[in-house]
């Protein structure tokens, strides 16, 4: 029946087609002509080649050749008639399609609005939060190439008499051999009590006005809240705003959020002398080339880093998949705000666990990124001035390669994916290959994709394959990061439609109405902080048909070869 209404419809299709387009009916007698100033001028009928060209790019065949479609100009009826009984035999498809793609948006708008971040998580703020005086600064926690970083709070009078209160009420109840131990409990307190952490840039071109501050670290600012910047040095009113030229990022789960931004001059921070006594301005330092003041930004103290925490434990398989799943949502999320971080490695990524104890990963210190509102993510490189990024050990093969010219452009695109493929060697266990020097080292300027190490056997085939694949030295032959998460997402909760014989849009959108309703669910019950709750949240927010059918026919066809 449906064959039979297919024929029926085409050869409908075919008369009107070849009525239009081929036959020539004899000019029907019509009214006297009007007079000159009354006419205007027509539109041309469209020709038989214009008629097929607008038929062909409604439904989505740009690329066939129209000589391929409309043939010599000498009338060939059949080839029309055959023509519109194709587009005929098409429309199903074309409406399964369209029903694919509206059920992903519907999903899609439904996940976008529950993937809202606070704008206040630690609930320390309220209005509070831009003078550097507002903050009790404890214990250094890292340094890098232009930033020291410490633990912070905003103690409210309150809890600071409580504290002291309970220090004295400590001290007089104990004797002197327990004063040891009160104050080790004592500084496991003040230590827990520190959940901010705020980071001191480094001042050496930027000069000592707050305009000139903002401006030059602007980069900083690229994940920074709109009401991070308030007061006396400026306001953002919407967070997307643009920011001295810069990009502004929407929040993210995998991405670091800065709470607070100002300006201040530089105080003597615990350990300053011996860290960092060269950038110290002149009234800290006599020998010291830093200006006195500087920029900080205030952001939410995490546990650790994604380097010390593989120092101490390997993530199982399951676990070093969603790991690297979240890298991959994070870059992500920044290809699509057209901002490329150009810094990516596991010093830059940052570590909590979920009440479970599994680990969520978020993306910080965006002072190499490119995030300019005018060029996206295409950099113009017209001199070997022009700054391409840091790390270049983990720097994608175009980038370390281009040389610079007048049209010469560097596509940022795929390229912090590709990092995510050599940082995923750590988490996996093994060496990351683009690390060291000697034999064993690879560069990412003269690699071949041969050389690359074997991941190890702990790790899943279809990690393997995508690691390898976001390794390639081609990025055009490299998958986005948005169809490299699909594919993660799809290994760890899609082998219900990956074992089918025949993949069917039917099987993926029941499979995606079933994941939504489980999320839904997992939040309602309380359990929306789980790692893998907040990663379906993800995969659903960003849903879209085109990328999700790509990822599933890239995985299968990973799969046939492997069983062939």
């Amino acid at each position: 029946m449906a064959l039979r209404q297919a024929l029926g419809q085409g050869l409908r299709l075919a008369r009107g087609l070849v009525s239009r387009c081929f036959c020539r009916a004899p000019p029907a007698p019509g009214p006297p002509p009007l007079p000159l100033a009354l006419l205007r001028p027509q539109a041309p009928p469209p020709s038989r080649g214009g008629f097929l060209r607008e038929a062909a790019a409604r439904l989505g065949l740009r690329r066939v050749p129209l000589r391929q479609i409309a043939g010599p100009c000498r009338p060939r009826p059949r080839l029309g008639l055959a023509f519109s009984l194709g587009l005929a035999l098409l429309e199903p498809a074309l409406a399964q399609r369209r029903q694919a793609d509206e059920a992903c948006k519907d999903i899609q708008t439904i996940f976008i609005r529950r993937k809202r971040i606070q704008k206040d998580p630690l609930g320390l703020f309220h209005q509070r939060g831009f003078k550097l005086e507002e903050y009790s600064i404890g214990q250094p926690i890292g340094k890098g190439c232009s930033a020291a970083v410490y633990e912070a709070t905003i103690p409210s009078s309150a809890s600071s008499k409580a504290i002291v209160d309970q220090n004295s009420e400590d001290c007089n109840q104990h004797e002197d051999s327990d004063i040891q131990a009160v104050d080790a409990r004592q500084d496991h307190d003040w230590k827990a009590s520190f959940p901010l952490a705020i980071k001191m840039m480094w001042n050496i071109s930027a000069g000592s006005s707050s305009e000139g501050i903002l401006r030059t670290m602007s980069q900083e600012l690229v994940p920074a809240q709109g009401s991070a910047l308030s007061g006396e040095f400026g306001a953002v009113a919407c967070l997307r705003k643009p920011s001295f030229g810069k990009k502004r990022l929407k929040p993210h789960p995998n991405i670091v959020q800065v709470l607070r931004a100002f300006t201040s001059h530089v105080p003597l921070l615990p350990g300053a002398t011996v860290d960092y006594p060269d950038v110290l301005p002149a009234t800290l330092n006599p020998s010291g080339i830093g200006h006195s003041r500087t920029l900080f930004l205030v952001m939410k103290n995490y546990p650790c880093t994604l380097r010390q925490y593989l120092r101490e434990r390997i993530p199982d398989a399951r676990l070093g998949t969603m790991m690297i799943l979240q890298l991959l949502e994070g870059v992500d999320h920044l290809v699509r705000q057209g901002v490329a971080h150009r810094d990516l490695k596991s010093d830059n990524v940052l570590v909590e666990f979920d009440p479970a104890g599994r680990p969520w990963v978020v993306i910080t210190d965006f002072g190499c990124c490119l995030a300019d509102d005018k060029i996206g993510l295409r950099l113009p490189f017209t001199s070997w001035y022009v700054d391409r990024g840091g790390n270049s050990c983990l720097m994608a093969p175009e980038v370390l390669t281009a040389a610079p010219g007048p049209s010469v452009v560097i596509d940022y695109t795929k390229t912090d994916a590709w990092a995510v493929g050599a940082i995923a060697y750590e988490i996996l266990g093994a060496r990351n290959p683009f690390y060291g020097s000697g034999r064993s080292s690879l560069e990412s300027r003269s690699y071949r994709e041969e050389e690359l190490p074997p991941l190890p056997e702990m790790a899943p085939p279809e990690v393997k394959k995508l690691v390898k694949a976001l390794l390639c030295r081609y990025p055009k032959k490299r998958p986005s990061a948005r169809v490299a998460a699909n594919v993660l997402h799809l290994s760890l909760w899609g082998e219900g439609i990956l074992s089918l014989k025949d993949l069917r849009l039917d099987a993926i959108i029941g499979w995606l109405l079933h994941q939504s309703a489980a999320t839904l669910l997992m939040d309602g019950l309380g359990d929306g902080n789980c790692v893998e709750t907040k990663l379906q949240r993800c995969f659903l927010a960003n849903l879209e048909y085109e990328d999700l059918w790509e990822a599933a026919a890239l995985l299968r066809s990973w799969r046939n070869v492997a069983v062939g």
